[in-house]
């Protein structure tokens, strides 16, 4: 794909790229593309939150040697409160008061890619606590665990977050009803509870592990394939596009109940078309955090004719998965053989309308794929950095598949350290910069009056690297989640409370699995003396292509 002028982008018609990109590798033309419009249009982005995007789908010392991460920014200053007396909310220290000039600042430092890093200088500058306004956007920023917890308690009963803007204007654009990520009020808790029980209950997972276990053999059985291909025994690859893949299949397999055949040579036109939707709609997503989407609709930009493709395509699949379902179970007397998936569920519990189903499963689909894969792909990362780790967690695997006699479900809980593997991933490569809560009522935070309504953030990626929280943060020591001293609002990769991520089960079950299959055939190397940092682009991705060497265990000694 090349990058398009200004002119071309508002022109072209809608496409499809053939390939599976990923958002990583649209990242240099996404930013190509919000550096014309943001130049163009600066008084235009003054008018919406040009930062933070709520992909909160995804919000909750060593004795084996020193491990350093590749993320070295660390919070470095201690600060202290100074006083007891409630201080007002207009002295809260920050950049607050000239929210165009701040704008533009912000622009000029690249902050679209660099705002995880402008949040934890931003801590160092002015503390635990900051205000900032950058053109209409205002909030109040937070990095401690305690304070994250005075937030929580005062999110009221219909928790408040903000919202995709994109999808929103999307879903009023084809009149389509918003499913839990986007709802708000008692419209959203009336699904969220039913939802509840049919995808994050602890009972669901026993479920989705048969489908997904499947998932993760296959993928092993491709890498085997690319290795003997290779000639070389081995395979060295940027993993991303595969990754995709496989988060893309085992995400429909839960959902739809039906494989797609992304992790075949061949895959089918239809399937493809869904992948390259799915690819378009994040593509199209990360310009409009910048420019008003109604603006972009006026005006016909090629953008938001791509984003409304987009999303059509993704949401004919889902007509489509609900117009089988409903032909098997004509078809189907006595009840299913095996787990017919999340969508079937829904249908045949017949608690929800057909559109706030199909909006809903729609939206675990958007939120399972980048997120999950991302992930998988530092944690393989980090653990090709530090092979004595990948030992460990390969001799604990292997121990569990011992004692748990094949019983699957039964290893899923005897993986502590590979558990605590991905907690360490999701502090110190966290996929979204921050959790936001609007506040229900009034609260103190470091002694300063916050008043109700306001928009709070836990910086996720700056409390990661704050000594003052976490032991050595620099280091990537899954062992820390091990112990018994406290994690009190430290893990919140998947957010928290009621508002949590609806899709934590499926990714923690989904990831937990890929490790095992991973770690069981392959020992995972990279390139030495390249390291990788973050950018930040919709959600926080690796700056460069991460290149892994899978080789098969057997001979890889």
């Amino acid at each position: 794909m090349s990058t398009a002028r200004g002119a071309d982008y508002l022109d072209q018609p809608p496409t499809f790229s053939p390939d599976v990109p990923g958002r990583a590798r649209v990242a240099a033309e996404s930013r190509a593309r919000v550096t014309i419009f943001v130049a163009g249009m600066a008084r235009w982005s003054m008018w919406r939150s040009p930062v933070t995007l709520p992909l909160s789908w995804i919000e909750e010392r060593t004795t084996s040697g020193v491990r350093c991460s590749s993320s070295m920014p660390v919070v470095k200053q201690a600060f202290s409160e100074s006083s007891s007396i409630v201080r007002p909310f207009t002295e809260i220290p920050g950049l607050w008061k000239n929210g165009v000039v701040n704008l533009y600042n912000f622009w000029k430092l690249d902050g679209f890619r660099n705002l995880h890093r402008i949040m934890l200088q931003n801590f160092n500058t002015f503390g635990p606590i900051y205000r900032e306004k950058i053109g209409y956007y205002e909030s109040v920023n937070i990095i401690n665990p305690e304070d994250a917890a005075i937030l929580f308690k005062a999110e009221g009963h219909y928790p408040k977050r903000l919202k995709v803007e994109a999808w929103t204007a999307y879903r009023d654009y084809r009149n389509r009803k918003y499913g839990v990520l986007l709802k708000n009020g008692e419209d959203w808790r009336s699904n969220r509870v039913i939802l509840n029980k049919e995808v994050i209950s602890p009972k669901v997972q026993e479920n989705f592990v048969p489908l997904l276990d499947e998932v993760g053999q296959d993928f092993v059985a491709r890498v085997h394939k690319k290795i003997k291909r290779s000639g070389q025994n081995k395979w060295t690859t940027d993993l991303s596009q595969e990754l995709f893949k496989y988060a893309l299949e085992s995400v429909s397999s839960v959902l739809y109940g039906e494989r797609l055949g992304l992790l075949l040579d061949y895959i089918d036109p239809e399937a493809q078309h869904f992948i390259d939707c799915i690819t378009l709609m994040f593509k199209t997503t990360s310009p409009m955090l910048y420019i008003p989407p109604g603006l972009l609709r006026q005006i016909g930009a090629k953008v938001w004719r791509d984003h409304v493709a987009a999303w059509d395509g993704i949401f004919s699949q889902a007509d489509r998965c609900i117009h089988n379902i409903y032909r098997q179970l004509r078809q189907d007397t006595g009840a299913p053989k095996k787990y017919p998936g999340v969508l079937a569920s829904l249908l045949m519990l017949d608690k929800l309308s057909i559109e706030d189903i199909k909006a809903s499963v729609t939206e675990l689909m958007a939120g399972g794929v980048d997120t999950t894969s991302i992930t998988l792909l530092w944690t393989l990362y980090e653990l090709a950095r530090h092979p004595n780790l990948q030992e460990e967690l390969r001799a604990e695997v292997a121990a569990a598949r011992a004692e748990s006699q094949g019983d699957t479900l039964e290893m899923l809980k005897r993986i502590p350290l590979v558990k605590g593997a991905l907690k360490e991933t999701l502090r110190l490569h966290p996929v979204a910069v921050s959790l936001q809560r609007y506040l229900a009522e009034d609260i103190v935070i470091q002694n300063y009056h916050i008043p109700a309504g306001t928009l709070v953030q836990l910086g996720l990626y700056a409390m990661g690297r704050d000594p003052k929280v976490f032991f050595r943060p620099e280091q990537y020591q899954p062992s820390r989640w091990l112990r018994t001293e406290t994690h009190y609002f430290r893990s919140l990769g998947f957010g928290f409370g009621p508002r949590q991520c609806l899709g934590r089960r499926i990714a923690e079950t989904e990831m937990q699995l890929f490790l095992i299959h991973m770690l069981e055939n392959f020992r995972v190397e990279k390139q030495r003396h390249v390291e990788v940092q973050s950018t930040f682009e919709l959600i926080l991705l690796p700056d460069k292509p991460i290149i892994l060497t899978l080789k098969p265990l057997k001979t890889s000694r």
